[in-house]
């Protein structure tokens, strides 16, 4: 089986043609290279393949050879050129490999096993009886043994496992909010996982896992630069520049949930405005139990004056926000997704004002300054797996060159 390399920082860029590498020392290289040739194209022919990834005809002849035989591709029937023969066509092979991607929440355990090409094969919740480390490990490790048996998979088709958290990483002035994980902040999650797992294992914020779903397979699919405003328990922000996740000095950019804005003329912090669990503390307040996603569709359906005066408060405290976002980074688009109905998100968009004086105010756009995207509990759980997929379509040039 193909074997990847270290996890780039960020994401593959929109398909441009580049310079491939022809000795062996970097063949790892090149097998991404046409990897991600292919998963762009769909559907493509050697020649084509040649021109994306900047390799020679023969290069990638004998490439397409090794990934078929490895069960990475597959023929996908023939192509008409106009003259001369049909044009053989290559696709990525769906059960080639498999991912597997973890959530970790305070409360409950996420994973998502998911093919090749990002379709999910078994999602589960797992409840949580706490949030101790060994229990979770325990969990984790349960979780995929159990997988593999109902889906008659051998560990070795795993490439990997994909671990989201939430953030902060380490000891910081944030530590102690109520989305934390209590315990983690002083080890490295990844080592710890590996060794629990015994898979190569990749560990990311929920935030910057779920814009790199949603720039594999959503609607930030050929966007270079946006940032992905999650919500989960808190609130996070994933942001991609130029094809690659920003991290900051420790793996903590995007702490969006904690800076000030004024709502109503008050100073507050962001997520304790618009997050889920500002949605579940304010409902709380006036008698009202919401503990998952249908609950606060139905409130929505019957126009729960509560839920609607929420909505009306996240509106307000996420339109500054989206201004400090769109002035500071200068995104293609600023995306909304995560742990929260559509029908809540396409409420807080319509009603979020986005003021003329911004850099993204541009008359050239092609798209609109806020979009929706994916949704739902697992949209960070399969950003896990996105981890792992995401090593198949990144060249990474060897180190000894």
């Amino acid at each position: 089986m193909f074997k990847f390399g270290a996890l780039s920082e960020g994401m593959v860029s929109t398909l441009k043609p580049q310079l491939g590498a022809n000795p062996e020392r970097a063949r790892s290289h090149n097998k991404q290279l046409v990897l991600r040739a292919v998963r762009h194209a769909g559907a493509v022919g050697r020649a084509e393949i040649a021109r994306a990834s900047g390799l020679s005809t023969q290069a990638v002849s004998n490439i397409i050879s090794d990934l078929l035989d490895e069960g990475l591709l597959i023929e996908q029937g023939h192509r008409s050129a106009g003259r001369g023969l049909p044009v053989q066509q290559y696709a990525i092979k769906p059960g080639g490999g498999y991912a597997f991607g973890i959530e970790v929440r305070p409360t409950a355990v996420f994973t998502a096993l998911v093919d090749l090409v990002g379709t999910p094969v078994l999602t589960q919740r797992t409840p949580l009886p706490n949030a101790n480390k060994a229990t979770i490990l325990d969990t984790v490790n349960a979780e995929m043994g159990r997988t593999l048996t109902q889906t008659q998979l051998k560990k070795d088709m795993l490439m990997g496992a994909g671990i989201v958290m939430p953030g902060p990483f380490g000891e910081t002035g944030l530590s102690g909010t109520a989305s934390e994980l209590p315990g983690w902040n002083t080890d490295e999650p990844a080592e710890v996982f590996a060794s629990t797992l015994d898979l190569p294992v990749f560990v990311e914020n929920d935030a910057n896992a779920a814009a790199m779903a949603e720039r594999m397979n959503g609607v930030a699919r050929g966007f270079d630069s946006f940032a992905y405003l999650y919500f989960g328990q808190g609130l996070g922000l994933g942001l991609v520049q130029n094809g690659q996740i920003i991290q900051g000095a420790f793996g903590n950019a995007g702490e969006i949930g904690h800076i000030q804005v004024l709502v109503d003329e008050t100073s507050v912090e962001l997520e304790s405005a618009a997050s889920r669990l500002s949605a579940q503390t304010f409902l709380a307040n006036h008698g009202l139990s919401v503990t998952d996603m249908d609950e606060l569709i139905s409130l929505y359906s019957s126009a729960n004056r509560h839920l609607m005066a929420w909505l009306e408060q996240a509106a307000k405290a996420l339109s500054p926000a989206l201004l400090i976002i769109e002035n500071l980074f200068d995104p293609e688009t600023v995306i909304l997704g995560g742990a929260m109905p559509d029908l809540l998100l396409d409420h807080i968009i319509a009603r979020t004002s986005l003021p003329e004086r911004s850099i993204s105010n541009r008359p050239d756009r092609s798209h609109p300054r806020v979009m929706r995207g994916t949704s739902g509990r697992m949209t960070a759980t399969l950003g896990a797996a996105a981890l792992v997929l995401h090593q198949a379509f990144t060249p990474t040039i060897a180190a000894a060159r």
